[in-house]
């Protein structure tokens, strides 16, 4: 069976985190000082705050731009085509989920819904640049000026960056566009830590304030026995350790081939698979590029292709059920068109680093013969 998923873990990971085990010193110290560190060389910004997963990272990010306005029915804009952790963040601030419908063509938020539906109670937008395919930031920022324009208030972008790791719009690497942006570093993201996440700030300001929020509220570059800090505002134990930051740091240079490669499969079957009767391909536009994290597609009689595709040993999955159908997210159930047309079709094949081009090759081969 051809894996939907696999573990990108570099050769030099097992030694170097052996190390720090080995040091003694395996919480919060200079490993996730370094890895921060390079984390921001790659993504141009230097406000860059690690955290224990993308989960926390999400959690946090609300709980600074939103979470004073949560007893006022504050709402944030939100995709229900995402991991649940996406929205179970919104729900942890106690904070309402107003849906935004889904683009068919992109998979991501349909920008023009997101434009009628901000109000005076949007807190926040949530966004997913679903399967690594980068939302029109360009566009995201004209509504905003227009909801400014029309409110007053200009609502805080928070970018789900989980599948986004690499990808890149108008030539800059998404997580540099001056929005609150969440990188997730789980098990079988491009780049690993084992687990692990990162949260990219658009000030100074922010950045120390996160660093702190991560750790209880704790400043822990005082002089605590000489000069205790003050906890002005009570915060999590959301930090990453030193074990984890090791395994990124050993991951990080060679995520960029692990990209790579999931690009050129991609590419591979974007040739491959244009115009097959029963398949229908996302979005490519010129003026950003997809990491590729997963390979979604629309596909018709999503049952029949799947047992296909389980006959020929090739693993396939939707990946994430859509969130508004949870009984727990019954209270904001909203009319969703394109998500209602397009939920039922998508489906993944496998795209990722360890297909060969043999593969890759029987993949395309067997969704052309059709199911």
């Amino acid at each position: 069976m051809i894996p939907l998923f696999r573990v990108a873990m570099s050769p030099e990971a097992p030694a170097m985190a052996a190390q720090v085990i080995g040091s003694g010193m395996i919480g919060q110290g200079a490993k996730v000082q370094e890895f921060e560190r390079a984390i921001a060389g790659r993504i141009g910004r230097d406000e860059v705050v690690t955290v224990n997963s993308a989960t926390a990272g999400l959690h946090l990010a609300l709980h600074m731009v939103a979470r004073e306005d949560a007893d006022d029915g504050g709402e944030v804009l939100s995709t229900p085509l995402t991991m649940e952790a996406t929205n179970w963040a919104i729900m942890a601030n106690r904070l309402r989920v107003k849906w935004v419908d889904v683009d068919p063509a992109t998979l991501n938020v349909d920008l023009d819904d997101l434009a009628r539906k901000i109000s005076p109670k949007t807190r926040a937008i949530m966004i997913v640049h679903f399967g690594g395919y980068p939302l029109d930031l360009d566009r995201l920022r004209e509504i905003l000026d227009q909801a400014e324009a029309r409110f007053g208030v200009r609502p805080p972008v928070i970018e789900d960056c989980a599948h986004a790791w690499g990808a890149t719009y108008r030539g800059a690497p998404i997580g540099s566009h001056g929005n609150l942006c969440v990188f997730s570093f789980q098990a079988i993201k491009h780049l690993t830590c084992g687990d692990g996440g990162a949260l990219v700030l658009p000030s100074e300001e922010l950045r120390r304030r996160a660093e702190r929020l991560r750790w209880f509220g704790i400043d822990r570059t005082a002089d605590r026995l000489r000069n205790p800090p003050d906890v002005t505002e009570w915060g999590f134990k959301f930090h990453m350790n030193d074990i984890n930051a090791s395994i990124g740091l050993a991951n990080l240079a060679w995520a960029e081939e692990v990209v790579a490669r999931h690009r050129a499969n991609a590419a591979f079957y974007d040739r491959e698979l244009a115009g097959v009767p029963g398949v229908e391909l996302t979005e490519r536009a010129a003026d950003r590029q997809s990491s590729f994290w997963i390979y979604p597609m629309k596909v018709e009689d999503r049952e029949g292709f799947m047992k296909r595709m389980d006959e020929a040993g090739i693993m396939v999955s939707n990946v994430h059920e859509r969130n508004d159908l949870h009984t727990v997210m019954r209270p904001y159930a909203s009319l969703l068109p394109g998500l209602d047309h397009v939920a039922p079709r998508v489906v993944c094949v496998p795209v990722g680093w360890w297909v060969t081009e043999e593969q890759r090759a029987h993949i395309a081969d067997t969704v052309r013969r059709g199911w």
